[in-house]
């Protein structure tokens, strides 16, 4: 839940409070990892944390979806699992085996970042940030493209599959919504709140003229 209102508190930036929003967003996330993910380290640091996983995991993905959307929206860029665990072993007994986020989870965490950014792409273009809403597009794209080759070499795949569904319909909204506005310009922006789907798709297509 406390993941949840820092990916709440991030979805209020726009382009006059970006470092306002985000340094909240931040301060809120490190409560988390103090609070919440600091007491399941030191609870399952030494065990085998792995046979555990699901009791644990819901809370793990959404802290990597509220982590990973923090950094993106500071950076551009993808917040890496490595990083992510090298976090955790500051918060470790340093003999003792450390909890590790693996790799499903990880995924699974992004793969839902991707629905985050989508609603992101669509509130950047309603305010007339359509680069911006490029830029979340082509992200996403490239995240999607990247899983579309992983996810079939996964033993445990099933949950990942379903979100793969989830992920290409935000792909495919971010990209409608982009389309929209470069052909028809800004007369299409007031429309956004509205229910009608464009059907512009343009999945895999180049980047757009200028």
């Amino acid at each position: 839940m406390n993941s949840k209102k820092v990916i709440f508190q991030v979805h209020r930036i726009s382009k006059n409070n970006k470092e306002e929003v985000l340094s909240k967003a931040e301060n809120d996330l490190a409560a988390v990892v103090n609070q919440y993910i600091g007491k399941l380290v030191k609870e399952l640091q030494g065990t085998d944390f792995w046979k555990l996983r699901r009791a644990y995991t819901p809370g793990v993905q959404e802290y990597i979806e509220a982590a990973t959307f923090c950094r993106f929206c500071k950076t551009g860029t993808l917040l890496g699992l490595a990083e992510i665990n090298d976090s955790l072993l500051a918060l470790s007994d340093k003999s003792i085996e450390p909890l590790q986020i693996n790799v499903l989870d990880y995924l699974l965490g992004v793969a839902d970042l991707s629905g985050e950014l989508m609603r992101l792409a669509i509130g950047r273009i309603s305010d007339g940030e359509v680069e911006y809403a490029k830029n979340i597009c082509a992200f996403v794209r490239d995240i999607y493209r990247e899983l579309t080759l992983l996810v079939p070499l996964m033993d445990d795949n099933n949950e990942m599959k379903k979100k793969m569904e989830v992920m290409l319909q935000s792909v495919v909204k971010i990209e409608n919504a982009c389309f929209s506005v470069h052909v028809r310009g800004s007369e299409y922006i007031p429309m956004l709140g509205s229910s009608g789907e464009s059907d512009y798709a343009f999945f895999g297509a180049a980047d757009y003229d200028q």
